[in-house]
């Protein structure tokens, strides 16, 4: 029998971790043999935005089924003349439509941009979990930043590590809002970074993917606006617009890279050939001002917001847990490692083994373990999606009533996403009962439980 070889290239590259946590989800529920297993699990792993593409988006992309001609490579110029005008209202930013590229998400744009841009990558962690797999697979240098206590990246420790990079270029990835945390870098912060990077020749990917998320708007301010002779910024319509599955992206080219936007067009040229004809023309909708999509914007994040804080606060009431506050997204980043000792002692070694037994009966609860998110193996942080809801409903639900005291929000929460309530307290019945058994087991009393 014909015996197909695979490259060593591709034999090296792991399953990316979102894929490993769906194939592991799909096992245990066709595995598991109580009842209670069929109705799901609580869902904080996945993070997609739960609410409807906005109906122009909708419309525009019925109205423009037809058009089967291939597009121009970096964009139709409708589409570039949008995002242009769209970052002029929204981040104050003047940007030629000519420094604008459109891709299949930002996804695939981040790794044609890493194709393309000789360097050493910084990454600072903990991180998105499509990171890596990219820098690996492309065979780059990187190096990993630890950010300390705030989460945040630190501007001495970006310098420290630069020093020691051998490579005339560097590449700082910097995911602003942050996923996993739902962290923001204020303007001061964004400032600091850059004038490291100014003064040690890096250049700067900033992901800004869930620039639209942030809660308090007015506080968002763009690397590309700080820093703009030296970083691609890029954006898109997965997170704001809810149209993850469109697969549309732009990234800005900063000022005066004319000869790279030749080499960058040949890639995708080459890659790609261009973006679906139909979806572009659906896009425009997205990118232009009306008062429909800046009403979905605020109706949105401010839902983001109300389970955001729910979330936030119910972690923080189990004792020794400790979370990131979002400032935007719909992500913030659990730190369990107080149960550390109990969870090694109950053989929970590793994130991953956190994983996996949370989501066993009976605790049917989905997280992104820390190691999934570029930290320690033995890292029990979790990245907490709160978005396992009928965002069509809950959107309805929200302009019929909407909840303005803090009771009022607790109890919108509760009516609109019982299974956001119901996963938390899963969670803190998880490690209630790791530390009760511990307590019992040091006392001779009782064998350790845990799934």
């Amino acid at each position: 029998m014909l015996k197909f070889v695979v490259d060593q290239q591709v034999e090296d590259i792991e399953m990316p971790e979102n894929l490993k946590l769906n194939t592991f989800l799909q096992e245990f529920h066709s595995d598991c043999p109580h009842p209670e297993c069929n109705f799901g699990f609580y869902g904080f792993a996945f993070g997609q935005s739960p609410f409807p593409v906005p109906k122009l988006i909708q419309e525009a992309l019925v109205k423009n089924v037809d058009k089967g001609a291939y597009a121009a490579v970096p964009g139709i110029p409708e589409l570039r003349s949008a995002i242009s005008k769209y970052n002029k209202h929204y981040f104050e930013m003047d940007i030629a439509p000519e420094r604008i590229y459109v891709g299949p998400g930002t996804k695939e744009l981040i790794f044609n941009l890493l194709e393309i841009l000789h360097g050493t990558v910084i990454l600072p962690t903990p991180a998105w979990l499509g990171y890596l797999p990219q820098i690996r697979f492309l065979k780059k240098n990187y190096h990993m930043l630890p950010t300390r206590a705030n989460k945040k990246i630190s501007p001495n420790d970006l310098r420290k590590l630069a020093l020691r990079l051998q490579d005339r270029q560097k590449i700082l990835i910097l995911n602003n809002p942050n996923n996993p945390t739902g962290l923001l870098y204020d303007r001061l912060e964004l400032e600091e970074i850059a004038d490291v990077c100014k003064e040690q020749n890096i250049i700067v990917i900033s992901d800004e993917i869930y620039a639209l998320t942030t809660y308090d708007f007015s506080k968002f301010v763009s690397m590309g606006k700080i820093y703009p002779e030296g970083t691609f910024v890029t954006n898109g319509l997965s997170k704001s617009h809810a149209a993850g599955g469109y697969r549309l992206g732009y990234v800005i080219f900063p000022q005066h890279a004319i000869d790279l936007r030749t080499q960058f067009k040949k890639i995708l040229a080459t890659e790609y050939t261009a973006v679906s004809t139909p979806i572009q023309y659906a896009a425009v909708a997205g990118f232009e001002i009306s008062k429909e999509i800046d009403e979905y914007f605020e109706v949105t994040r401010n839902i983001h917001q109300i389970m955001g804080e729910y979330t936030f606060h119910a972690l923080t009431s189990i004792e020794g847990v400790k979370v990131t506050k979002p400032d935007a997204t719909f992500y913030l980043l659990a730190d369990f490692n107080a149960y550390a000792t109990d969870l090694q002692k109950a053989h929970i070694t590793t994130s991953q083994k956190l994983s996996e037994s949370l989501i066993v009966h009976p605790y049917h609860t989905a997280i992104v373990g820390g190691d999934s998110l570029v930290l320690e193996r033995t890292d029990f942080s979790a990245r907490i999606a709160y978005v396992d809801y009928d965002g069509a409903k809950v959107y309805q639900n929200y302009l019929d009533n909407k909840p303005k005291s803090y009771a009022e929000k607790i109890e919108f929460v509760k009516k609109n996403a019982p299974k956001v309530v119901a996963g938390i307290d899963m969670i803190a019945d998880f490690f209630g009962k790791l530390r009760k058994d511990m307590l019992y087991d040091a006392e001779g009393k009782n064998s350790l439980a845990v799934p």
